[in-house]
């Protein structure tokens, strides 16, 4: 006795690939959604921070890190590095990456938070002391420029200008493109938001502006976006 074979109809295959696209789309608008949310975290990020350091100059008249009276502001470490950057000077002296404990550009995180600008501990020595972005790098600050100017003719070739910099490493392409365009002119290499490359994965002092454009967001590489204040 033969037992019949029966497959599929093209009604039920229709429906299966119909399924599997509303899946895929529910994925890829999730990712979109994710994506999102992290480029207003690290917009976020420049806004709430920035703001908190002009809060704390207007207090004491002084930048945070570089407070010659922290000690009696916010009972604070006074930073005595670097020593060619004299204290109470208007700069936020030292690598926007420093890990010198002494530093100006690494007591400002203690300075903000013990003046309960900002959350977070205010022990130098605590792992989770220096800030972290969404996508897990860190955050720092100076009065040096770290984006160099890339080095072409027209805008690209200006330096970057401001009191300070805050910089947010280990960021993909995609999303520094999307803080670029929600802060600034939308350009990696001109104006007051830029982007460098992280040197495998670890974020650099310093180094030239990168151009990023569509076609950057289908590598694998990792920038720090600097934005000037």
């Amino acid at each position: 006795m033969n037992t019949a074979k029966r497959g599929f109809t093209l009604v039920e295959i229709a429906i299966v690939l119909v399924i599997i696209g509303l899946l895929l789309g529910g994925v890829l608008k999730g990712q979109e959604l994710i994506n999102s949310a992290k480029a207003k975290s690290l917009v976020n990020d420049f806004r709430t921070m920035s703001t908190a350091i002009y809060a704390y100059q207007d207090r004491f008249r002084f930048l945070p890190g570089d407070d010659p009276s922290a000690a009696q502001h916010v009972n604070g470490t006074q930073a005595t590095a670097p020593a060619g950057d004299a204290r109470g000077n208007g700069r936020i002296g030292g690598a926007w990456n420093s890990t010198s404990a002494q530093d100006e550009s690494r007591l400002v995180w203690q300075h903000l938070r013990l003046a309960n600008l900002l959350t977070g501990p205010t022990s130098e020595t605590d792992a989770a002391y220096t800030p972290r972005n969404a996508d897990n790098g860190i955050i720092g600050i100076s009065s040096t420029a770290p984006i160099l100017p890339s080095g072409s003719s027209g805008p690209e070739a200006r330096a970057m200008t401001g009191a300070y910099f805050l910089c947010s490493s280990g960021i993909t392409a995609r999303l520094a493109r999307q803080v670029d365009s929600t802060m600034d002119d939308g350009f990696s290499q001109s104006g007051t938001v830029r982007a460098m490359l992280d040197s495998n994965g670890v974020p650099a002092a310093s180094g030239r502006a990168v151009a990023l454009d569509a076609a950057s967001e289908d590598g694998n590489e990792r920038y720090t976006i600097c934005v000037g204040f």
